[in-house]
This record gives structure tokens, sequence and C-alpha cells, in this order.
């Protein structure tokens, strides 16, 4: 081959953007699985027909499988109602005359030290949950390890039901934890794997729509209750949590097993008999099970040849280490963007000025937009991708951060102040509840390898609950007057935090929209930047060498250079 056509061979593939798997990881896949060849051929079957798949057409083949990632992602739910419960009790006054500290003026106040403590005795929880959940979930499966959280669940919600002290309370958090820890997992990874790529987004998005849900549930819960004087109107919220478990169990029971897990576990038979649970294949003559399940073979195949190991020391090795850095930070921004003023919204509200009954009506109409948000981010995502979403977003809130900050200098002498304090939270819930909230659902999922999804997605949930873990200490003392007492102005602080978030989104998040599992290995392994996701053309299923040669040969010929996305050995 004359020296010239090989460097115009290899520059025509460098202009082109193609990036394909390289000869020495293919010729490792072939000796993991000497059928690599063939799985490669049906794969790239699966795939273009996965490409060129419409969202109709997904939802006609795959109703069954958005139907049992609904079910499951329902657990969610219980996670969200206890999380805005407790954190809004503080501001209700039968809770704070039962664990609070009486104060000059002869109220009663939880000390910032204990609202601090209680709001962390979750997360705490949810963190020894999480890394159990990367091991639990691994060797038996997402369904068992479910079942085992919500059966916790009903066990751990006698704590605080009967809780009589402040530290039983917390005891009672912190091992409610455990189980959510699970949820936050189990969930977001079920909804990743039994989906083709356009109704990912939908589904893993729906996991926040249902924390939305339990928000929204226990803001009109406490609303309810405003009224009341005695212990029921905290003890009758926690009761309800009760009402969860048994129902989404039976739910589970009767759903089948995530087909890229029993792939992983070389269950092939039973990969296959869950695929076609998942799917209605008369709605579609040309789907084929066995092209599915062989590319879900190929795709593990590949990334068991850049890294064999499954543990979450693989996570920090290698390609996955960059993996890993991207979704860990992609969850910690959901608490870095100022998400916390949603957290401690009622208390917030009264803080700022607001009556009781003022501040429950907006928390209420605060999560009610939220729930809006999320359901207008399907259709954002589906037009300008996750990473154009995520930056616009967070440049959208640090602009409200800074008007709340403003505000917060005149909202105790000002009353329309207070009202535009909380107007410009609410327009903070929608944007964030339609950008930054259900995006990172779908960007964890999606970013990690299916090798090490659940441990990566345990290692971002565990850096979000860190993350959450500090603002739950440091926003306490920020709007409590026994402390800081920042009030609205701590808006300033989460606007300088949001903008340094923008600034590494910009940076280092790649836009996943639209590619397979096997496009994002060959994405990652050839290192190519994070700008340059969207626009680079991948062939997982031809060799760099295969498509060079395929060049040269077009060039020698003299015609017109066609890059092949069919497999060439």
């Amino acid at each position: 081959m004359p020296d010239y056509l090989e460097k115009t061979a290899l520059q025509q593939v460098e202009d082109d953007g193609l990036v394909s798997v390289n000869s020495d990881q293919l010729r490792r896949a072939s000796v993991i699985d000497p059928n690599i060849n063939t799985l490669a051929r049906e794969a790239a079957q699966a795939t273009e027909k996965e490409h060129s798949m419409t969202l109709r057409e997904g939802l006609q083949l795959y109703p069954k499988a958005c139907f049992w990632s609904v079910v499951l992602s329902t657990a969610v739910v219980m996670e969200g109602f206890d999380n805005i419960l407790l954190n809004n009790l503080f501001a209700y006054a039968p809770f704070q005359r039962k664990f609070g500290v009486q104060q000059s003026n002869g109220t009663y106040q939880l000390t910032a030290a204990w609202q601090s403590g209680l709001s962390n005795g979750a997360l705490v929880g949810e963190i020894l949950g999480l890394f159990i959940t990367g091991i639990v979930s691994e060797r038996y499966g997402y369904r068992k390890t479910i079942i085992g959280a919500l059966l916790l669940v009903i066990a751990f919600v006698f704590i605080p039901f009967f809780s009589d002290t402040i530290v039983q309370l917390l005891v009672g958090e912190i091992l409610l934890g455990i189980p959510w820890g699970v949820f936050q997992t189990i969930t977001t990874s079920y909804a990743a794997e039994v989906c083709p790529s356009n109704l990912r987004a939908y589904l893993t998005t729906y996991v926040n729509l249902c924390w939305v849900f339990g928000q929204l549930i226990a803001s009109g819960v406490l609303r309810a209750m405003a009224d009341r004087d005695d212990k029921w109107g905290y003890k009758i919220p926690f009761a309800l949590q009760w009402m969860w478990p048994i129902p989404i169990i039976i739910g589970v029971l009767l759903a089948p097993e995530s087909p890229w897990w029993l792939v992983r576990k070389n269950r092939i038979d039973d990969a296959k008999k869950a695929l076609l649970r998942l799917t209605s294949v008369g709605k579609d003559p040309s789907f084929s099970a066995d092209e599915n399940i062989s590319m879900m073979q190929h795709t593990t195949t590949l990334e068991m040849a850049v890294s064999e190991g499954s543990s979450y020391v693989d996570c920090f090795r290698g390609i996955d280490l960059r993996r890993t850095e991207i979704v860990c930070v992609t969850w910690a921004i959901q608490t870095l963007c100022g998400s916390t003023f949603m957290g401690y919204s009622t208390y917030f509200y009264e803080q700022a000025g607001l009556s009781a009954t003022n501040s429950f009506t907006l928390s209420m109409a605060q999560f009610a937009l939220g729930a809006i948000g999320t359901i207008c981010s399907w259709g954002l995502m589906q037009w300008y991708g996750r990473r154009t979403l995520s930056l616009a977003g967070q440049v959208t809130m640090t602009i409200l951060l800074l008007i709340i900050g403003f505000l917060g200098i005149i909202s105790h002498s000002n009353v329309s102040a207070q009202w535009a304090i909380g107007s410009m939270l609410l327009l903070y819930t929608f944007t964030y509840d339609s950008t930054v909230g259900p995006v990172c659902y779908s960007l964890v999922s999606e970013l990690s390898s299916t090798r090490l999804r659940a441990k990566s997605i345990v290692l971002a949930r565990n850096l979000y609950n860190i993350t959450g873990i500090i603002t739950n200490i440091i926003t306490p003392r920020m709007l409590n007057p026994t402390a800081w007492n920042w009030g609205a102005k701590a808006g300033f602080f989460w606007a300088g935090t949001c903008f340094l978030s923008f600034v590494w989104t910009y940076f280092r998040l790649p836009e996943p929209k639209g590619r397979t599992y096997g496009e994002l290995n060959i994405l990652f392994n050839q290192k190519i930047s994070a700008r340059k996701f969207n626009s680079t053309i991948v062939d997982p299923f031809m060799t760099q060498e295969a498509r060079r040669a395929s060049i040269v040969a077009t060039n020698e010929k003299g015609g017109s250079t066609r890059i092949d996305s069919t497999l060439k050995f």
C-alpha cells in the first residue's frame, strides 16, 4: 500500500470524526468469547433497528418494560415523602413542642444541630444501604434486592412512629435510610436496562417524578394536618409510609429480572425469556430477541476486554475512572446547584416572613410545579439533549438564586419582597425539575458502563448524600434565627456553587442522547472529548484497521469514500 494512500485514509478517518473498537480490544474480546464475530453481526442488526425505532414504535414494542419500570420506580415515592416530611415538620408546632427547645419568647424550635442531625440521619443510612446494594444486587439480582428493602421499610417505620424522644427518632431515620439507598440504585438501573435507547430518558427520569410525587403527597398531608394541635399531626404522616410496600412487593414479584443482569451472569436463556416478557413481539415482526441478546453479550464482552473486574475498585481504574467522575459529579450537582432550598421550603417560607398556612400552601404549589417540570423535561431532552438542558438549567438557576439573595436583603421590611422570594423559589423549582433534577437520572444510568452500572450509581448517589450531609449541616444554620440567620440571603452562596457546577458541566459532561451502550463504550475507550460526543460517528462493529483498509481500497479504485457501518472481518 503506498504511503500517501495510508496517510490519506488515516486523515479521512480523523476528519470524519469516526471511532470504533480497536484491534487490541477485539483480540481480548475474542479470547473471552470466541463467538464475538457472530455476536457482532447480530448486534449490528439489533443496533441498526434500535437507531431507526421511533418513540411510538418503542412504546408499542416495549409497553411491558415501561409498566414494570414504573412499578419498581414507585418505591422512590416513599423516600421523597419522608425526606420532605421530616424537614417540613421542623416548622410544625406540635412537632416543635415535642422535640424542640423553648425559646425566650415562649415558642419552641428545634436547634440547628438537631435539624442537621435528623436530616443527616437518613443520609447516613442511605450511604450504608447504597454500598450494600452495589454488592447484593449484582449477586442476587434487582428483584430480590428491592423486595428485601421493602420488607425492611415495613419493620423500620415502627421506630419513628412510636418515637418518644428525638434520639429514637434519629435512630429510626438512620435505619429507614438503608432501604431508601436500595431504591435509589435499583430503580434507576432497572429502568436503564429494560428499554431501548429512545425510551431510556423517559423511564430513568420518571424516577425523579416519583421523588416529586412523594414530596407533593407529603406537602398535601402536612397541609391537611396543619390545623391539628396534637401528636397525631405528625404521627399520621409517619404511619402513611406503611401503605406503600405491600402493593409494590406484589408488583416486583411479578416483574421479570433485568436481561442485562442475566447476561452478565451468563444466563442467556433466562435473559431471552425476560426480554420476551418485556416486549410485545407481535407489534414488530422484525424484532429479534436473539439479536438483542447478542447486542447485550457483545457490549458486555467488549467491556470485559477493557477491564474484567466488577468491584468498587474497578470503578476507579482506566477508562472507568472518567465515567465514575462524570456520574458522581453529575449527581452531586443536584445538591450543589442550591436545591437544598426546596427541601426546607416550608421552614424557609416561614423564616422569610410568611405565615404557616401560606408556607404549606406554597410548598404544595412548589412540588406540583416540580411534577409538571419533570414531564416537560421529557420533551426538552428529546429536542435538546441531556447536556444542553443541564447547562441551560444551571445558568437559569444561578440567576434565580442571585435574585433570591438580593430580595433577602429587604425581605423582613417588605411584604412584597417576601412574596417575591416565594415566587422565585417556585420558578427555581420548576427550572430544577425540568432540567438538572430529572436529567441527572438519565445521565448517571447512561454514562456508567453496564458491567459497573450498579456500583457506579452507588458511588454517585453516595457523593450526592455526602454533599447532602454537608448542606444539611450548613443550611439550617443559614436559615435558623438562632444561628447565622441569613434567610434568603443564602441565595448568594448557592448561586456561587451553581455557577461552578456550570463550569464543570461545560468541560466534562458528554451527551449520550441516541447512543447505545456499545457506542458509549467506544466513545469513552477512544477518549473522545465531552464536547465532541454528540458529533462523533461511532461504529462498534468494525475495527479501525478494517475501516482504514476499506477507505484505502476505495481510494485505490478512484471512487468516492463511503464508511460502511457493517461488520468487516
